[in-house]
């Protein structure tokens, strides 16, 4: 029997006021799969994302996360769910290694100290870690949001275009990352821009745009993205 889906999302339709960005959305996430979402600028990839983290809600369809209705307000969704999107957020006072410490205690982490140490030279961070985010290129600080994000416990992860900022280098270790998370039984839906990262990852992807959404294996969706 098939895993219970992490995400259910039958005709889907979002937006902001009453106009729908995007054509209805139908996707299934299941425990230790990646899925990505890719199309064009603008086509709504993000604020999909958006409304499966519960900061927006849906017009239309249904979504579902660990089998019920988004409320970003339970502190069991919190729990469950890491999410990276294109807003730098920042305590100004905190250094980096400070804010992977609040985020790691946060969330009940115990070995704090070992596991933020970890994420700092996974992320290539280390030599930063008493810097202040103000201080930090815009790379590093695209570093920063995803170490906090896999510095604390989860069972999903979403991302809006990781790659962002990232070197080639960083682009390779984040798709080992993004593996190892499936292979650990963790679900990743991410937006992504980059066919070399989807290839990676060996993801399905559903291609969204306008007039229709439609879910296709790696190859299939490179070639949309690189049409």
């Amino acid at each position: 029997m098939a895993a219970t889906p992490l995400i259910h999302a039958k005709g889907l339709t979002v937006g902001y006021t009453s106009e729908a960005v995007c054509a209805p959305v139908s996707l299934t996430l299941r425990p230790g799969e990646v899925l990505a979402l890719v199309g064009p600028n603008g086509a709504g990839k993000s604020t999909v994302l958006r409304a499966v983290l519960g900061l927006l809600e849906p017009l239309e369809g249904t979504l579902r996360v660990f089998g019920e209705e988004v409320d970003e307000r339970s502190a069991d969704f919190r729990a469950r769910v890491a999410g990276v999107l294109d807003d730098d957020a920042w305590f100004p006072g905190l250094t980096t290694r400070e804010h992977l410490l609040l985020t790691a205690a946060g969330h009940g982490v115990t070995n704090t100290t070992t596991t933020v140490d970890a994420m700092l030279e996974t992320f290539g961070l280390t030599e930063q870690q008493h810097v202040l985010p103000s201080a930090l290129s815009s790379g590093q600080r695209r570093r920063l949001l995803l170490a906090a994000a896999f510095v604390r416990p989860r069972d999903l992860l979403v991302l809006d275009e990781p790659e962002q900022r990232l070197d080639s280098a960083m682009r390779a270790s984040l798709a080992d990352l993004l593996r190892a998370e499936a292979a650990a039984g963790t679900s990743v839906l991410l937006a992504t821009h980059d066919p070399g990262l989807l290839t990676a990852l060996g993801a399905d992807a559903v291609v969204i745009d306008d007039d229709r959404c439609r879910r296709l294996r790696t190859a299939e969706a490179v070639a949309v993205m690189t049409a």
